[in-house]
């Protein structure tokens, strides 16, 4: 069973830095959407940032408020996702949670930038205080 993990999550103050990295285990497809989202309290889920392989949203796309202090990445073999999050602020107080989706799927079909993900993670509180 695929089951997305992810690590990192912790508390820092106003402008710290956090790595977030999400283990993705047994994958059986060639290609994917994998995206970071996070859901604060009383909020909707948003997505930060996503990436896909096999077409043409296989760069990093990032949401308004994330780009240029958040960086996704995906290692070599294409099992890990990581999110670099610099200058943190405390409205990114949130529970964050990886997601995948394979080939073809629901979030696929929309450029990884749905929430429609098939796999996700339990999530991860990360908390920045002022």
């Amino acid at each position: 069973e695929v089951q997305p993990m992810e690590s990192g999550g912790g508390s820092v103050q106003t402008g710290g830095s956090l790595r977030l990295s999400c283990v993705v285990s047994r994958w059986p497809y060639d290609g994917y959407c994998m995206g970071w989202f996070r859901q604060a309290p009383g909020k909707e889920r948003e997505r930060v940032a996503s990436i896909g392989s096999g077409f043409s949203t296989s760069i990093p796309d990032y949401s308004n408020s994330v780009k240029g202090r958040f960086t996704l990445s995906v290692d070599e073999r294409e099992t890990t996702l990581s999110l670099q999050m610099n200058d943190l602020k405390p409205e990114d107080t949130a529970v964050y949670f990886c997601a995948v989706d394979p080939p073809y799927g629901p979030a696929w079909g929309r450029g990884c930038r749905s929430d429609e993900y098939e796999y996700w993670g339990r999530g991860t509180q990360v908390t920045v205080s002022s």
